[in-house]
C-alpha cells in the first residue's frame, strides 16, 4: 500500500502532472469567472462605444470585481498536486469571504473612473480647456493602479478598507515594478479589446488573472512579511 501511495505521490508531483493540474485549475476558474460575470457583461458586448453609455458600462462591470477577487483567491491558495485539486471550492470561498470588502473598493473606483472618462469625453461641452486632459488622465491612471493593488490586498488579506487603501497607495511607490506590470497588463487587455472584442478578453480572463497575481507577488510577499503575523 505504501508503495502504491508513493507512486501516486510521485505522479502527482511530476512536471507533466503539474502542467495538467495548472491547466485544469485555469479552466475551472475561467468557467466560474464566466458564470459570475457573463450575465452582466453580455449587454456590454452589444453596447455602443458612445461616451453616453459610460455610466451603464460601469454598472455592468460591478459584478466583475468580486469575480476577479474570487479568482485571485483560488489561484493563490490552490496547490498543483493532482491529489488535492479544489479550485471551484476555493473560488466560492473567496467570493463569499471577499465580495463585500471588494465592492467597497470596486464600486467607488468605477464611479471615479466614470466621472473622469465622462469629463474627458465631454470636456469641450463643459468648457474645460484642452490641457485639462493631462491631469484627468494622470488621476485616472493613479486610481486604476491603486485599485489594482487594493483588489489584490483585499482578496488575499483581512484588513480594514481604509488600511487596504493606505497599503495600496504605499505600494504604488514601494513596488514600482508591480505598478508598471499592472499598467502593461491593462494596456494589453485594452489592446485585445480594441483589436478583437471584449469576448476574446473574457475567454482569456483566467490567464490574465494569473498574470495579475504573479505581477503582484513582490507586494504580496512584503505585506505578508511586514504587516501580518
Amino acid at each position: 500500500m505504501s508503495g502504491a501511495a508513493q507512486t501516486w505521490r510521485q505522479f502527482g508531483d511530476g512536471p507533466l502532472s503539474r502542467i495538467t493540474s495548472r491547466v485544469y485549475i485555469l479552466l475551472v476558474v475561467e468557467m466560474l469567472l464566466l458564470l459570475t460575470t457573463v450575465p452582466a457583461l453580455l449587454p456590454l458586448l452589444v453596447l455602443g462605444r458612445d461616451p453616453s453609455n459610460l455610466p451603464l458600462a460601469a454598472l455592468l462591470l460591478v459584478p466583475v470585481g468580486p469575480a476577479l477577487s474570487a479568482a485571485l483567491y483560488a489561484l493563490r491558495h490552490q496547490r498543483t498536486d493532482l491529489t488535492d485539486l479544489h479550485p471551484a471550492a476555493l473560488f466560492w470561498r473567496g467570493y463569499r469571504a471577499n465580495a463585500t470588502g471588494v465592492l467597497r473598493i470596486w464600486v467607488p473606483t468605477l464611479l471615479w473612473l466614470t466621472v473622469l472618462a465622462v469629463n474627458l469625453a465631454y470636456r469641450g461641452a463643459v468648457g474645460l480647456p484642452g490641457w485639462w486632459a493631462v491631469p484627468l488622465v494622470l488621476i485616472a491612471v493613479f486610481v486604476t493602479l491603486g485599485a489594482a493593488n487594493a483588489l489584490v490586498i483585499t482578496s488575499l488579506f483581512d484588513f480594514r478598507t481604509r488600511d487596504v487603501l493606505r497599503l495600496a497607495a504605499h505600494f504604488l511607490v514601494r513596488t514600482p515594478g508591480v505598478s508598471v506590470g499592472n499598467a502593461l497588463l491593462l494596456a494589453a487587455a485594452a489592446g485585445i479589446t480594441a483589436v478583437f472584442s471584449e469576448a476574446v478578453l473574457m475567454l482569456l480572463a483566467s490567464i490574465a488573472v494569473l498574470a495579475y497575481l504573479r505581477i503582484g507577488d513582490p507586494m504580496i510577499h512584503l505585506i505578508r512579511k511586514e504587516f501580518t503575523r
